[in-house]
């Protein structure tokens, strides 16, 4: 599952798009009043005015290996946010470390580092070295549903979990980190986790899909 475009949305455009073009100094390639949209390596993220916002969990790839660059990075530019008392959190059982943060919106944003996704192309870490969108956070009160509709309409696998508190649905190149707002928070904060709604659009096995989220429900975008 390859993550193209996501929109999410913000009630803090000016305050975002500073922290995404002048903190992250990542690319703007389109802005108005009440949108803009910035550049992630071959990702690109729509942040729409909406009154009353909520936050989201978002994760980018990185290089393997680059972790400790990227965490270095991220700290001349923002404070980092320990997972189990560490700056960088490893996940064993994924091949990958991890680093997160927040942006101006206190939505969580992530670093991920997997052995299997991704080697460097320098030994220095920039703006230029975020590959992508890695995960997007789905929150639900039923986790079930969520996975039933996205394996019949785009054949998404249980990546890992289960289908009570939190299941990660895709593979190392994308994932929907479903979670159940009545039985969990986000990781590594116990940030209250919230429905925000949002639209994606991904490749899976050689298709083209789109997909919103509202209302705490799937559909597919025609």
């Amino acid at each position: 599952m390859k993550i193209h475009k996501l929109q999410i949305y913000t009630d803090n455009i000016k305050q975002q798009l500073r922290f995404y073009r002048d903190k992250l100094n990542l690319e703007i390639t389109d802005y108005a009043d009440d949108y803009f949209e910035v550049e992630t390596g071959y990702s690109t993220i729509k942040f729409q005015r909406r009154e009353n916002a909520t936050a989201y969990h978002i994760a980018f790839h990185i290089p393997d290996n680059q972790h400790e660059l990227a965490l270095e990075w991220v700290k001349e530019r923002s404070p980092v946010l320990h997972g189990n008392g560490q700056e960088i959190v490893d996940f064993l059982a994924w091949n990958a470390k991890s680093l997160y943060f927040y942006d101006e919106d206190k939505n969580i944003i992530e670093f991920i580092s997997r052995e299997s996704f991704s080697k460097p192309e320098t030994t220095l870490f920039s703006e230029n070295s975020i590959l992508g969108i890695s995960e997007v956070g789905l929150v639900t009160e039923n986790i079930t549903e969520k996975f039933e509709f996205l394996k019949s309409n785009f054949q998404l696998e249980k990546y890992d979990g289960d289908f009570e508190r939190f299941c990660a649905i895709g593979d190392d190149a994308g994932l929907l980190i479903t979670i159940n707002q009545k039985l969990k928070d986000w990781f590594p904060t116990d940030d209250k986790a919230y429905k925000s709604e949002f639209k994606i659009e991904f490749t899976h096995q050689g298709e083209k899909h789109s997909l919103i989220f509202e209302n705490d429900k799937l559909k597919v975008q025609q």
